[in-house]
C-alpha cells in the first residue's frame, strides 16, 4: 500500500465521525486507539524482532497515569501528555532486564508483567482497587470539553502522530539497523549496530505509543478498572499486527480495522438470546487462533504485503499483455 493511498484513507476518515451513529462511533474511537497501540507492536515485532504479549500493560499504565493525575486536579491535557512519558519510563525500567531474553522467553516475561500489573492494580486502593478508578473528567483542549465526536478526532490525531513517528523510524539509520538485526544479529553486530540500545529504544517507543492511546482511552470512558486491560487485549494487539502485516506502515491500521470489526460481530453473536454468558470470550479466543493459523499458512507476511504483491502481479500481467505500456 503506497504512502499516498494511506494518506487518502486517513483524510477520508475525517468525514466519518459526524455521520456515524453513536453506537458505531464508540467502535470507531476504540479502533483508532487499538491501531495506535498496534503501530508500536508492529515496530517491535517487525523490526526489532521481539515478541511482546504484554503491550496492554503499557496501555493500562498510560490510562491510569492520565486518570490519576486528572482526578487529583492536574489539567487533563497535561495529564494526557504525561501518560506516554510514564509508560516510556516503565518500559525502560522493565526493558533493560527483559530484552536480554529472546523468543518465547521474552513473550512469557512480558505476559508475566501484565499479570503482575493487573494484580497490583486490583489490590491498590490509590488506583481504585478492583472497583476501579471513577470520576475521571473529560479531556479539555483550549478550554473546550471534548464530546464523542471530539474524541474521535483526538484518537485520529494520536494515530496520525504514531504513524508519522513510525515512518520516520523505519526510514532512519536506526530502522535499517533494526532490520539488519532482525535478519541476523551476528552480522548486524559485526557491522557496528548497537542492537541492545536500538531494541530498548523501540521497546520504549512502542510503550509510549500505547501509553498515549491509553490516556485518550481513560478520558473517553471516564472510568478504569483492571478488567479493562485483560490478557486477551494484548493477544488482540499481536493478532492485529500479524494480520495487517508486520513491519509495514499501513499494516497496523488494516489489521486493527479487520479485527475490531470481527470482534464486534462476535460480541453481537455471542450476546444473542440463548447463548451462554461465556460465548463472547470463547468465540474471540477461537477466532483469534483461527485467524492466526490462516495468516501463518496463507498470508505469512500479512494482508498489506499480500495486497501489494497482488497489485504488482496485476501490473506485470498487464504490461506483458500490452508491451506498448513499457515502451520499445
Amino acid at each position: 500500500m503506497t504512502r499516498w493511498a494511506l494518506l487518502a484513507a486517513g483524510v477520508a476518515t475525517l468525514a466519518l465521525p459526524p455521520i456515524l451513529p453513536e453506537r458505531y462511533l464508540a467502535t470507531f474511537v476504540l479502533l483508532l486507539l487499538a491501531a495506535t497501540v498496534t503501530v508500536g507492536v508492529s515496530l517491535l515485532m517487525g523490526y526489532a524482532g521481539q515478541v511482546s504479549l504484554g503491550q496492554a500493560s503499557f496501555y493500562a499504565i498510560g490510562a491510569y497515569a492520565a486518570g490519576l493525575l486528572s482526578v487529583h486536579g492536574v489539567p487533563s491535557l497535561i495529564a494526557l501528555a504525561v501518560a506516554p512519558v510514564v509508560a516510556a519510563v516503565a518500559a525502560v525500567l522493565l526493558g533493560a532486564p527483559l530484552l536480554r531474553l529472546r523468543g518465547h522467553h521474552l513473550a512469557f516475561a512480558t505476559l508475566a508483567v501484565q499479570l503482575i500489573l493487573l494484580s497490583v492494580l486490583a489490590q491498590a486502593d490509590w488506583a481504585g482497587g478492583a472497583i476501579g478508578l471513577q470520576g475521571i473528567p473529560r479531556l479539555t483542549v483550549l478550554g473546550v470539553e471534548l464530546r464523542d465526536v471530539g474524541y474521535a478526532y483526538a484518537a485520529w490525531v494520536v494515530l496520525a502522530v504514531a504513524l508519522l513517528i513510525s515512518r520516520n523510524v523505519i526510514e532512519s539509520r536506526a530502522g535499517r539497523g533494526l532490520r539488519a538485526a532482525a535478519t541476523s544479529e551476528t552480522a548486524a553486530a559485526a557491522s557496528g549496530v548497537a542492537i541492545g540500545r536500538y531494541r530498548l529504544a523501540v521497546f520504549t517507543l512502542s510503550a509510549a505509543m500505547a501509553g498515549l492511546a491509553g490516556g485518550v482511552y481513560a478520558f473517553y470512558l471516564g472510568y478504569l478498572s483492571p478488567g479493562s486491560f485483560p490478557v486477551l487485549l494484548s493477544i488482540e494487539f499481536v493478532v492485529m499486527a500479524v494480520v495487517g502485516g508486520l513491519g509495514t506502515i499501513a499494516g497496523p491500521v488494516v489489521g486493527a480495522a479487520v479485527i475490531t470489526v470481527l470482534v464486534q460481530v462476535l460480541n453481537t453473536l455471542g450476546t444473542q438470546p440463548g447463548m451462554p454468558d461465556y460465548a463472547p470470550s470463547v468465540l474471540s479466543y477461537a477466532v483469534y487462533a483461527l485467524v492466526l493459523i490462516v495468516c501463518v499458512l496463507y498470508l505469512p507476511r500479512g494482508l498489506v504485503p499480500a495486497l501489494d504483491r497482488l497489485r504488482a502481479t496485476r501490473i506485470t500481467v498487464a504490461e506483458r499483455a500490452d508491451p506498448a505500456r513499457t515502451g520499445p
